[in-house]
């Protein structure tokens, strides 16, 4: 009897990890945004560069490098936040409010409300080690799927320095050479993420709160080629880098 009890357990456990986790989706799912750009002469006029989530009912959190392009002034090209889903999302206009290019993040602010139905994302205050089952969900390929977010789930595989190799030694900046000197950590994961997932939030399956922001994906030879064959190594900042940002505000 107590052997076909535990055999049970067994069974159940992963599917009441899987009913959560559909949960934890539908909860998330409102707060993520696509981050991009709007030039009302280009065709297309809009752009999808990343993901954001939203963490203040006026605050929205990327990577840095979703944000850092220059803009083509003279069209007018202005820096936007797509929020909704399907073929005709709200375009909001936001402003820089901080910067941590070291450690690729930003913070984003606008000036409208949002409704009470978006709930802003709960972020973490501890570190997270190997084992800990996670999700993401953000906008892979950018405008190649729509804007629908999507969801991708595994383990943090690693916690480990990240380290951006220079093809040269002219590529070896002072800033380059301190990071060599002294990296931080990040988390791997063993859940292959897209060029469009930068900025995503990465979140525990069961809970939803966010732990760490997706920051790159090492691809083989191009961005095209992520689409057929991804190197499936993801990494994500973790978010006491963030709340350390966040106190600069």
């Amino acid at each position: 009897m107590i052997k076909l009890v535990l055999i049970c357990f067994l069974y159940l456990v992963p599917f009441y990890s899987l009913a959560n986790l559909v949960d934890t989706i539908q909860s998330i799912k409102p707060a993520i945004v696509g981050i991009g750009t709007y030039n009302a002469l280009n065709s297309p006029r809009a752009q999808l560069k990343g993901t954001g989530f939203i963490i203040h009912h006026n605050l929205i959190v990327t990577n840095y490098h979703v944000v850092s392009d220059p803009l083509n002034e003279i069209e007018k090209e202005r820096r936007v936040i797509f929020l909704g889903q399907g073929n005709q999302p709200k375009v909001i206009n936001f402003t820089i409010a901080a910067t941590d290019p070291t450690h690729d993040l930003a913070i984003l602010k606008i000036e409208v409300s949002l409704t009470p139905q978006i709930k802003p994302l709960n972020l973490s205050t501890k570190a997270h080690k190997e084992g800990t089952e996670i999700a993401f969900t953000g906008y892979p390929l950018g405008a190649v799927l729509g804007l629908y977010p999507v969801t991708h789930r595994g383990i943090i595989s690693a916690v480990t320095p990240v380290v951006t190799p220079a093809e040269n030694s002219s590529q070896l900046s002072i800033a380059a050479l301190s990071r060599l000197k002294n990296p931080f950590l990040t988390y791997q994961l063993d859940a292959t993420a897209y060029p469009g997932n930068s900025g995503s939030p990465v979140y525990l399956q069961e809970t939803g709160e966010v732990i760490a922001i997706l920051n790159k994906v090492f691809v083989k030879e191009s961005k095209e080629s992520a689409l057929t064959d991804p190197s499936g190594i993801t990494y994500a900042i973790p978010v006491e880098y963030l709340n350390s940002l966040l106190k600069t505000l």
